[in-house]
């Protein structure tokens, strides 16, 4: 151990203390250090890294504190810990000498005798800002709130940071001054992963309070380390790698990730979520099941190797352990992807590629031989041999060399030599960024010997007798380098490697095991199902047989981009055992790949389609392409709704007839949902086939009826009977989960008994109901008169007269609304007519409708929204009654018929979308209001139609962010999966509407 002079020594020359600085023993003289008494201060002095740095800066305190320096000076004499820190600190970094200077009562944090833990360090900047405990449904362990969230508290918590920030820094140089116990590189990178931690949770708390304010956090959010913050090895100055999972993912969760951001970029140290999901071009915040659907479907191999460090930070504890158990089962096979291994080996190549060719023998990080070299061949080692090896399940790469080497898959000595070589270069690039707490990995130029010879003594590096200190450094990067480099290349490019990958994959795919393992990595969520699934598919020795499993792998992939694959291979397994006496199915999906990939698609995104496609087969026929385009497209609504009718017209019995209508419904339906959800129609072509489809079916089975009625009667028809379309019917704008709302009308023929008349129209109709109503497989035919005058109290038929006399004497204004959307639909078409010309002196008044009338159908308008919304339903999101819903465009448009319908003829039309453009030629609104009217009764009618095809059954609301909502997002025509930004766009233009219709309201 070197030793200082003994006290009898004369006090040496400041040049022989390694002082350089003419002005050097006057500072000395200054600051009372010229004597005998100072001589073990002097020798310590000398030994810190630039003494001429740590005595300017010790008279810049001195001047700083005035007279409370006597204390400092006492305690630099006395104190040989202190001073070795203190010394050891301002000799090595510009940047805290600035901060004691600026603060030089702050010295007193260097006699702290152990550094500080984690929660000592996270209530440590809670406090700066007076967080507490946040409190409410979403509070977690790690979730405060500070009371204090100002501007003024960035620069505190600044302040504050930089304190611990400096102990630690003084700490770990203090061995260059002082005998003190030389720091582990990993204890230094576990204290300052820690203080990262407290930074971020303190700047959360700062987030939480000014997003939220005086209301509880409404949401769950887990932020996610990553990089070198997530493996606990931090660098002094480094960017924060982190991703954020949130539940929900909505405007409030991203509000509070970007604050937190923005306080921790200005407070702390750079934060950086470029490693998410699509990385800056992609959502900020992403729910669990978000962020795992991109993993799955979309995620290359280095963002399963970023996955490797990924670790809960801060935030939500529960939900950043349910992200870290969840991805990690995606990591550990990923290198079961094709290509893994040279897919990772090309990275590491392009990543040495970036750096410039004048730094390369200078850049720690990024060159060859440098820090990536190590932590890439680690990495690989870890992915490819950690799928069936737990123990390798480890996020450091010094922890992780000592797993492999435990394990056996790296030397000991290999080993031992690549840990005290990144171990050396990540201590110089401490040191370098200390310097002037700059993120910074390039060494000093090669002529720049004060810089070499100052980075050398903040290393720890002496003379060794041949060279100096600078030259020691020299000799030991070159040794430790070229380590490196040669240990890179021998396990990076260990020919081991893609051999053990891609037997070992090989053999997995034979096994069950791999199978399911394989099933997984596609995005299955139960592929122990999926692969009982292929095994009843690919059983026997058949031709069908061989050649589902010729198909299956293709298939498999296909299924595996589409929402729910699971559900999927299950609806392919049904629709093949279906068919399994069809000899043009399978040969079908082997010669025309159009066909295969629509079929996946189309079962993995709806549950309405398998059991229409399984009942009506020939369906998938039509997915082909012929010379014109899909076949899909091919059949046109009038030439459909022909073909039911004449088909159910050659049976006299009403339950084959029906059947036979339902039949062709089925086909059409089929068609019409496959084409939608492959994005082939648009939604009012979707709206006119429906509604087309059903009219043809009431049709169809009213002639039935009153064929057999006739027929049993031996006598004609008592009376005329019509159908009159209401609601969404009347418009022709039915969606999938519509029912159709009629009038029943009759009109007793000359000679006939009015009451029996209307007594066989009554039978006539509630046969029809019944025939439509009958339970089925297919989705349902619900005939609804509920509309009828007096609702279901009232007779469910009524003579043409009763109606006019009804109507003239007893409408309420929200019958007389109803009737804009009266249609004939089927029967007689002149007593439909005549229903229609007798209704439009009430539905059109000359003059237009009352004052009285317009109050009326505003008042109910409000009790509506506040009375029909089912209970739970979020009217954000209730596509059918909630704001900007179809309700409300329905009713505004409905409202302005009535007030203008007197004076624009044009506005006798029951559709929507054909008023609406009525409104806009005739400027009853203007064209920008009229536009956002049409784009949310179009965009809420493509979510609720989305709904019914993804869930199988109807449904108004939109589901909360999820695998749900992004299958909705998909099937209702927006260009990608994320459901938040389908939901986004949901939300902005039923907003708008929404303010046009409180416009026309006048709410």
């Amino acid at each position: 151990m070197v030793r200082p002079p003994s006290a009898r020594s004369a006090v040496p020359r400041a040049g022989r203390l390694g002082l350089l600085e003419p002005t050097a023993a006057e500072s000395l003289t200054t600051l009372g250090w010229d004597n005998v008494e100072s001589i073990a201060v002097l020798w310590s002095l000398s030994r810190a890294p630039d003494a001429d740095l740590a005595l300017t800066t010790l008279i810049r305190i001195r001047e700083s504190l005035g007279s409370d320096w006597d204390a400092l000076d006492s305690a630099i004499r006395a104190e040989t810990t202190l001073r070795g820190r203190l010394f050891a600190l301002i000799g090595s970094s510009t940047a805290f000498g600035d901060h004691l200077v600026a603060d030089p009562r702050s010295w007193t944090m260097l006699r702290r005798e152990e550094l500080p833990d984690r929660d000592e360090l996270v209530a440590d900047l809670l406090a700066v800002v007076g967080a507490e405990p946040e409190t409410g449904p979403n509070a977690a362990p790690m979730l405060f709130r500070a009371t204090e969230s100002g501007p003024e508290v960035v620069a505190a918590l600044r302040k504050r940071y930089r304190d611990q920030l400096m102990l630690l820094a003084a700490v770990d140089l203090a061995a260059t001054v002082e005998n003190e116990p030389v720091v582990p590189y990993e204890v230094v990178g576990r204290q300052l992963t820690a203080l990262a931690d407290a930074a971020l949770t303190t700047a959360l708390a700062v987030a939480v309070a000014r997003v939220c304010r005086d209301e509880p956090c409404p949401v769950r959010l887990a932020v996610i380390a990553m990089g070198k913050s997530g493996a606990c090895e931090l660098n002094y100055v480094s960017d924060v790698d982190i991703v954020f999972v949130a539940e929900p993912a909505d405007a409030i969760a991203t509000r509070l990730a970007a604050e937190m951001m923005t306080v921790g970029s200005s407070a702390f140290f750079e934060v950086d979520a470029g490693l998410r999901p699509e990385g800056k071009a992609g959502a900020l915040v992403r729910t669990l099941e978000s962020h795992l659907a991109y993993y799955q479907r979309w995620a290359r191999t280095w963002e399963f190797q970023a996955l490797l460090k990924a670790r809960p930070m801060t935030g939500d504890p529960e939900l950043g352990e349910q992200y870290r158990a969840a991805t990690d089962a995606m990591v550990w096979t990923a290198s079961e992807r094709p290509d893994f291994v040279p897919d990772v080996q090309a990275m590491r190549r392009r990543v040495e590629k970036l750096v410039p060719e004048d730094l390369r023998d200078r850049e720690l990080k990024l060159g060859s031989g440098s820090l990536r070299d190590v932590e890439f061949a680690v990495q690989l080692l870890q992915l490819v041999h950690g799928r069936v090896d737990p123990k390798l399940h480890v996020q450091g790469t010094v922890e992780a060399l000592a797993a492999l080497t435990a394990r056996g898959y790296v030397g000991r000595e290999d080993a031992a030599n690549l840990t005290a070589s990144y171990e050396f270069l990540r201590l110089l690039e401490h040191r370098l960024q200390l310097q002037r707490l700059k993120r910074t990995h390039t060494l000093p130029a090669a002529d720049d010997e004060e810089g070499m010879r100052w980075l050398a003594r903040a290393a720890h590096i002496r003379p060794d007798g041949k060279r100096d200190a600078a030259g020691v450094l020299q000799v030991e990067l070159r040794r430790n380098t070229s380590r490196i480099r040669r240990l890179h290349t021998k396990l990076f490019y260990r020919p081991l490697l893609e051999s053990v990958a891609s037997i070992e994959s090989a053999a997995l795919r034979l096994g069950p095991d791999a199978a399911v393992r394989q099933l997984a990595a596609l995005g299955y969520a139960d592929p122990e199902h999926a692969l009982g699934h292929l095994r009843a598919l690919t059983s026997g020795i058949s031709r069908k047989g061989r050649i589902q499993a010729l198909l299956l792998p293709t298939l498999l992939a296909w299924l595996g981009d589409t929402p729910d694959p699971d559900a999927g291979l299950l609806a392919y397994r049904r629709v093949s055992e279906g068919l399994n006496d069809q000899d043009w199915y399978l040969r079908v999906l082997r010669d025309e790949g159009a066909v295969g990939q629509r079929l996946m698609m189309v079962l993995g995104s709806s549950a309405y389609l398998p059991d229409l496609l399984i009942n009506a087969p020939e369906t998938i026929r039509m997915f082909a392409d012929g010379p014109e385009g899909p076949l899909l497209l091919r059949p046109q609504p009038a030439d459909v709704a022909g073909g039911i009718l004449t088909a159910a017209d050659r049976y006299d019995d009403p339950k084959r007839a029906v059947a036979t209508a339902r039949s062709l419904r089925r086909h059409e339906l089929a068609r019409v949902a496959s084409a939608d959800l492959l994005g082939l129609l648009d939604v009012p072509q979707v709206c006119t086939a429906l509604s087309s489809v059903w009219v043809a079916v009431l049709e169809a089975s009213l002639r039935a009826v009153i064929r057999a009625s006739v027929a049993e009667r031996g006598a004609p028809a008592p009376a005329d009977f019509a159908v009159i379309g209401m609601g969404r019917l009347g418009g022709m704008e039915l969606g999938y989960g519509s029912d159709a709302d009629v009038l029943f009308v009759c009109d007793p023929r000359p000679g006939e008994d009015e009451h029996v008349a209307v007594k066989w129209a009554n039978g006539i109709a509630e046969q029809v109901q019944k025939l439509l109503g009958a339970p089925s497989t297919d989705p349902p035919l619900q005939v609804d008169a509920g509309l009828r005058p007096e609702g279901r109290s009232g007779p469910l038929v009524r003579t043409l007269a009763a109606y006019a006399a009804y109507y003239r004497q007893w409408a309420q204004p929200w019958e007389v609304q109803a009737l804009l959307r009266a249609h004939q639909v089927s029967g007689d078409q002149d007593l439909g007519l005549r229903f229609l010309h007798t209704i439009d002196p009430v539905r059109y008044p000359a003059g237009g409708v009352s004052a009285d009338a317009v109050r009326e159908i505003r008042r109910i308008k409000a009790r509506v929204d506040s009375e029909r919304l089912p209970r739970g339903a979020d009217p954000a999101t209730h596509t059918k009654l909630g704001r900007g819903g179809l309700a409300d465009i329905e009713w505004t448009v409905q409202l302005l018929q009535l007030r203008h319908a007197h004076e624009v003829p044009e506005l006798h039309n029951t559709s929507t979308l054909e008023a609406l453009d009525v409104i806009a030629r005739h400027e009853l609104l203007g064209a920008e209001d009229t536009d956002l009217l049409r784009q949310s009764w179009l965009t809420a009618t493509a979510a609720r139609n989305a709904l019914v095809l993804v869930r199988g059954k109807p449904s108004d609301q939109l589901p909360a962010p999820g695998r749900t909502l992004s299958a909705v997002a998909r099937v209702a025509g927006w260009p990608s999966d994320d459901g938040g930004e389908f939901l986004d766009n949901y939300l902005r233009i039923t907003r708008r509407a929404r303010a046009v219709v409180e416009r026309v309201f006048g709410v």
